[in-house]
């Protein structure tokens, strides 16, 4: 595993087979897809940034690369994806072996760019757009946070607000005498020239005559002034901004005692999104949408205002018998164009205890690459140490999140790989070329995709396709067993400036007998469980009639036939190499977890924790599909427990990480003594330390994460340890005459991991 967790290191890449299969027909038995997961801005200390432009192929348009063939002599270089021959420019006349560019260094496989512009750098824009209505309690939480997040964001960067309920405000911050709105009404659809009409955009100067595009701006007849009454630097609003904030009412609407909130959420996302647009098209702006409470106006509507009608649930969207869903999710595709074409990102802050759209609003955010955080409630800490994060000071902080902006994502590759798409949060550019497959996953038809926002930990999943060859050595392949790939990431970095990044890589290919053993060599479980786990939740968004669990255990049963060892029919033969040898744990997890198991969740939740998915890096991924479980006890220093309900014991605390809460669960004896204050005696300092261990190491697991994650504090036998419980592997449960030496037994029919294996190498074996 070690040497994975190097390559990511150095180059921010996790790939499932790190020696590829050297056919289609080879690909196809590997089971696992070629594919990558890939963090574009991971952090580098050592990684150099060039202050000049690329070198670039004639041809396919690749970076000079360590990889590239160099003639010293001829001043010329090599291009590995297409063999075409490059002349260097003049200011590379002194290059020789011995007087390399920086380019050229073997170590820099991944290495940036900052070319000096004339250009100045552009401030970030935040735009809050704030439900209104809720009760006074949450709008007072609410506003607290705005207000300390409002005193956190950078001085130039330029902030707007706009309020929505029945109806939508945009607040005009530079009118400082009195408070001054523009009202739209919520349940009409308004077009981008009836808003600029209506907020006086044009009242000193005539319209031009080519109408305002969705990616216009000072260029096109709006001067200065008039987006600086919407958009103002942070350092000349703050009063202005405050004063609007601290009188913000809820909103004025009565609702009947049988009635939802009429609330136009959709709507202030549209107006929202032509603001930017016709101001600060191109430039990095995020929309922070604060809601509380599900949509019943306007075209994202996703429920009637009578409360007689529940809200959509799986069940409901399954049977295709939710009445809004298809326009809603239809209004928001068409929202999330428009911002991919005008370079912004969404962000939502959902606090609600019902669902309020995240299902519907879900392909908005993550084609924008926008921040989800979900709470019960705005005064949670999730909500508001989320908030805080995103807006932590930049560099100095180990946890500030690196949010950058306006990326463009290439891939390049050796012309025997095609690519089928991306998982994650990206948008494509429909570059279609001859690197593209048929076969289309994801974000794909591309090689190159949009990436409104993405941060140093947003992470994507390429897939990947071997390209036919009839025999090993076809005629004409290249005589090396090399393939290639290039990632070039193009972003607006946080000072301003836009970088280029560029990720080279080259794997080697096996085919034909004997290949099975390098391929195992090179196998990778961690990432291919998170490849398969991005892969089973597409599957079930987008497939009618797709059953994970199906698909999931085929897939493990054909991957331990081909790569396991044994006697046909014996199943008391059957071992895995220590490669693969986790791989099915991972599976059994996967098939328990939230993202298979839909059922006690409601289509918001599910929503959720997919775009989380979508964006991790394998570590973080590999947690949420299998969590981690610590023990601690007064004997032993804390240990590595296995995720099972033996591990409970009355005498110690376990703590469980499962990435979406983190569990610390006392064992009822540690329970009892805590309840009888023993640790605030003198004599017991060993359990005092013993509590506090876990909560140390809670915190800095909380630390790290966004958004924030929940912590649950429970005993033995209480109502919150379901928390822990659910997550175990049953191997005591209900209907077996042995309890677990815990004491604990889990209320549950599903199988338990070792009848799970048991099935397995039967069949792995027919």
């Amino acid at each position: 595993m070690a040497e994975f967790l190097d390559l990511e290191a150095h180059d921010g890449i996790r790939m499932p087979w790190n020696v590829f299969p050297g056919t289609k027909q080879e690909a196809a038995s590997c089971v696992v897809p070629v594919s990558a997961i890939y963090t574009p801005l991971k952090p580098f200390p050592n990684m150099p940034v060039l202050p000049y432009s690329p070198l670039r192929c004639r041809t396919c348009r690749s970076v000079l690369n360590p990889f590239s063939t160099v003639d010293y002599m001829g001043q010329i270089w090599i291009c590995p994806f297409c063999f075409q021959r490059n002349h260097f420019p003049p200011h590379y006349a002194s290059i020789s072996q011995d007087n390399l560019p920086p380019d050229l260094f073997p170590q820099y496989t991944t290495i940036e760019y900052e070319a000096p512009t004339d250009k100045t750098a552009v401030p970030p824009v935040f735009l809050f757009v704030v439900d209104t209505c809720i009760i006074e309690e949450e709008l007072g939480f609410l506003k607290s946070a705005l207000l300390q997040a409002i005193d956190l964001v950078p001085d130039d960067s330029l902030v707007g607000f706009i309020t929505f309920g029945t109806y939508v405000h945009v607040h005009e911050l530079g009118f400082g005498l009195i408070p001054k709105t523009y009202v739209f009404k919520g349940s009409k659809e308004i077009s981008q020239d009836q808003i600029l009409e209506h907020m006086k955009f044009f009242a000193k100067k005539p319209k031009p005559i080519t109408g305002v595009t969705s990616a216009s701006g000072p260029r096109d007849g709006l001067t200065a002034e008039s987006i600086a009454r919407f958009l103002l630097p942070a350092s000349e609003c703050e009063f202005a901004l405050t004063s609007v904030l601290e009188e913000l009412q809820k909103d004025p609407w009565p609702v009947q005692a049988d009635q939802r909130a009429i609330r136009c959420t959709s709507t202030a996302l549209s107006v929202a999104t032509s603001l930017l647009g016709a101001c600060v098209p191109g430039s990095g702006a995020r929309i922070m949408a604060f809601i509380g409470g599900p949509s019943t106006e306007g075209p994202g509507a996703i429920v009637s205002k009578s409360l007689s009608e529940p809200i959509r649930s799986h069940k409901d969207l399954d049977k295709d018998s939710a009445p809004f869903y298809q326009k809603a999710v239809k209004f928001y595709e068409a929202l999330s164009k428009q911002l991919v074409n005008q370079g912004h990102v969404l962000d939502l802050f959902v606090c609600a205890l019902d669902q309020v759209g995240l299902a519907e609003l879900k392909v908005a955010v993550e084609r924008t690459g926008g921040l989800v955080v979900l709470a019960e409630s705005f005064g949670h800490s999730i909500f508001k140490d989320s908030l805080k994060r995103i807006f932590q000071s930049t560099e100095s902080n180990s946890y500030n999140l690196g949010l950058s902006f306006n990326g463009i994502f290439e891939i390049n590759c050796s012309k025997d790989i095609k690519i089928q798409g991306v998982i994650g949060p990206c948008a494509s550019l429909e570059r279609k070329g001859p690197l593209c497959s048929e076969t289309v996953v994801g974000q794909g038809n591309t090689n190159a995709w949009k990436m409104c926002g993405l941060d140093k930990a947003t992470s994507l999943c390429l897939l990947f396709e071997i390209a036919k060859r009839d025999g090993v050595d076809a005629i004409g392949q290249p005589t090396n067993n090399q393939f290639y790939l290039q990632f070039l990431t193009y972003y607006q970095h946080n000072n301003g400036q836009m970088r280029l990044r560029a990720t080279t890589l080259s794997r080697r290919w096996v085919a034909g007998p004997g290949s099975v053993q390098e391929l195992i060599a090179g196998f990778d479980q961690e990432a291919a469980a998170v490849v398969m786990t991005r892969l089973v939740s597409l599957k079930m968004e987008t497939e009618v009639e797709f059953d994970p669990i199906q698909w999931l255990d085929k897939s493990l049963i054909r991957l331990c036939s081909r790569f396991g060892d044994y006697q046909k029919d014996r199943p008391s033969t059957f071992s895995l190499s220590p490669r693969f040898s986790i791989f099915p744990q991972f599976m059994f997890h996967l098939r328990r977890s939230q993202f298979v198991q839909i059922f006690n969740n409601s289509p918001d939740e599910t929503a959720y924790f997919r775009m989380i998915l979508y964006r991790e890096n394998v570590s973080n991924s590999v947690v949420m599909i299998q969590p981690s479980l610590i023990s601690y006890t007064l004997q032993k220093d804390p240990e590595p427990a296995l995720l099972d309900v033996a591990a409970i014991g009355a005498d110690r605390i376990l703590l469980l990480d499962s990435y979406f809460t983190v569990v610390i669960f006392h064992g009822m004896t540690i329970a009892q003594w805590r309840n009888a204050g023993y640790q605030d005696l003198p004599e017991h300092k060993a359990f005092a330390q013993l509590l506090q261990d876990p909560r140390d190491d809670a915190d800095a697991i909380l630390k790290e994460r966004f958004p924030v994650t929940r912590l649950v504090i429970c005993d033995q036998y209480g109502s919150q340890a379901r928390f822990l419980l659910a997550k175990l592997n049953p191997s005591a449960t209900y209907n077996l005459n042995a309890p677990s030496p815990g004491g604990n037994v889990i209320f549950t029919d599903d199988v338990s991991f070792e009848v799970f294996l048991d099935h397995l190498q039967r069949l792995a074996v027919q």
